[in-house]
């Protein structure tokens, strides 16, 4: 039975991974220090190391046939009040992992990267050939990240893909979304709609768009395992695959507190806000060479179902942590 290591497991993207490898078959190993993942959201059957991948030298060994990295600082704000700690955890951590790996003799890799990397994009739908210019250190810091595996796949023959996410959202089982503070847009409409918060701020309602609110493209959490693991099948010797995922449609704000008015059946009050800087008017995804590439399919594509699955894992969980 294949083994890997999955770090930052016990956060969003990662335990929803982690889950879906189980499922499959595998044997999973979970690493995180829990600075902001929760250890109850590991998945049954999963071995915990509570433990920091700057140690990864530590307790990495030969037995894993491949890791999938998720473990890292990001929260843009604070990458911009405290760009040390994103240079420090994300670069800083991953050297240590590929080291490790290098060591141990384990050869595959799949990176959590982020769309974050194409700061304000010239065009829309955004190819992978799409100039890279971040905007925040928690951008740059995953492009550095992206920078150092393709170094290791071009110098020491690493296996290794770097997934681009767009907009995340939605649940899976019993792993959703939940940040501290929170940031994302859907979890906090949802907030509202639980009462945990007066109203959803909207920034922005000039922009070029049909009702002149920001858009941008949302994909369901349990997709985006999907492609992961078959990045573990996709990536060869020496090769660093390069992918965005996303549903290549946009949703704009407007439309996604309408749709979570109509699953909640509560009014969600509205704040209007000014622009935030560095927002772009449109994100959307071109997700061609994932399908080409991984025979990647997203399947969970109307916003109402992600809507859906994240409230009632918001029901299902309230302030636990």
């Amino acid at each position: 039975m294949s083994r890997f290591l999955v770090t930052g497991g016990a956060g969003y993207v990662g335990s929803v991974v982690a889950a879906r490898l189980l499922e499959a078959g595998y044997g999973v190993t979970v690493v995180d220090d829990l600075s902001t993942g929760f250890r109850a959201a590991v998945p049954d059957g999963a071995t915990f190391l509570q433990a920091r991948i700057q140690d990864a030298g530590s307790w990495l060994d030969a037995s894993y046939d491949g890791v999938l990295h998720f473990a890292a600082s990001s929260q843009v704000g604070e990458s911009v009040a405290d760009p040390e700690k994103y240079w420090r955890n994300n670069v800083g951590g991953t050297v240590e992992l590929l080291g490790a790996m290098r060591e141990k003799g384990v050869r595959r890799l799949v990176f959590s990267s982020t769309a974050a990397v194409y700061g304000e994009p010239e065009r829309t739908p955004i190819t992978e050939s799409a100039p890279t210019a971040p905007t925040n250190p928690y951008g740059a810091s995953k492009l550095a990240m992206d920078q150092l595996i393709a170094g290791y796949c071009q110098a020491y023959g690493l296996a290794a893909a770097s997934l681009r996410y767009f907009n995340v959202a939605g649940a899976y089982g019993g792993h959703g979304e939940r940040h501290d503070p929170e940031s994302h847009l859907i979890p906090l409409i949802l907030q509202v709609a639980a009462g945990r918060r007066e109203s959803v701020s909207v920034y922005g309602a000039d922009y070029p768009t049909p009702d002149g609110t920001c858009v941008r493209d949302y994909i369901h959490v349990a997709d985006l395992a999907e492609a992961h693991l078959l990045a573990l099948d996709a990536v060869r010797a020496g090769e660093h695959l390069i992918c965005n995922l996303g549903n290549g449609n946009g949703f704009s704000v407007r439309e996604v507190v309408e749709t979570v008015r109509q699953v909640t059946g509560q009014a969600v009050p509205e704040t209007p806000a000014p622009r935030r800087q560095g927002d772009p008017a449109v994100l959307v995804a071109s997700a061609e060479r994932a399908r080409t590439r991984l025979g990647w399919r997203p399947r969970r594509t109307a916003l109402e179902e992600i809507v859906e699955d994240a409230w009632r894992f918001a029901r299902g969980t309230g302030e636990r942590s």
